[in-house]
């Protein structure tokens, strides 16, 4: 049971729709646009023309013209996700992912936004049924994104958070955070180490959490594959009702 008096409550009561209206989905992901800085010192995304539609012109039908584009930008631009090779030489990569671990996740998220403590400690992840489930945690840090203040401070997950979830049997862990791993720890990376190493995917950089209820919502995030490739951007949302 979780400790209590403890600042990591972990569960807010999020109404959802109840009058029969049917499905409703959630965006998680961030909008990935020429310039972006998602991760301070890595490069943004630069999009050029390869067609343009007036060049297109030439080439088609009358009335007939399309726009061709090339984006060139590191694996870890926007929402994204981490497979085990993103860590671990020989691990897992995109190409090697199992839509089963990635497409409809029954989720548990735990709303940690009011928090004044960064790392998640395992305690605040003890009263949750977590296996075989995408585990997101919202921090609130979102609403720093692009700027300079998503840089410094972020909450991140525990060492020992991670382990606890290796433990549980979750499926993918996702944060609404510059990393899951406190970036200001002098390098050490925890719990990547601990869930990649375990095959847990991990989600970073998430928004919306906000809106989400505790459990009932189902989670998919699927990267395009890759072979030889850790780290891509993901279409990140959830299914409610």
């Amino acid at each position: 049971m979780q400790q209590s008096g403890s600042h990591f409550d972990g569960s807010r009561g999020i109404e959802t729709d109840s009058t029969g209206g049917g499905r409703r989905f959630v965006e998680l992901s961030h909008v990935i646009s020429a310039g972006l800085v998602t991760y301070p010192g890595l490069p943004a995304p630069v999009i050029t023309p390869h067609l343009t539609r007036e060049d297109s012109r030439s080439r088609y039908a009358p009335g007939t013209e399309f726009a061709m584009d090339v984006i060139t930008m590191i694996g870890n631009t926007g929402t994204y996700l981490d497979s085990p090779w993103h860590r671990y030489e020989g691990g897992t990569d995109l190409a090697g992912l199992s839509l089963d671990t990635l497409v409809d996740l029954p989720t548990e998220v735990l709303h940690f936004d009011d928090s004044r403590e960064r790392g998640i400690p395992a305690s605040a992840l003890w009263d949750r049924d977590v296996s075989g489930k995408a585990v997101l945690l919202h921090t609130g840090w979102a609403r720093h994104f692009g700027t300079p203040a998503y840089a410094t401070g972020a909450p991140f997950l525990s060492a020992e958070g991670a382990e606890y979830l290796v433990d549980q049997g979750a499926t993918l862990v996702g944060i609404d955070s510059l990393n899951i791993d406190d970036t200001e720890s002098g390098g050490e990376r925890p719990a990547h180490s601990i869930l990649l190493a375990a095959g847990i995917h991990v989600v970073e950089h998430l928004t919306n959490l906000g809106e989400l209820p505790p459990s009932g919502a189902r989670f998919t995030a699927t990267p395009p594959l890759i072979r030889g490739f850790g780290t891509f951007p993901v279409r990140a949302f959830v299914t409610i009702g």
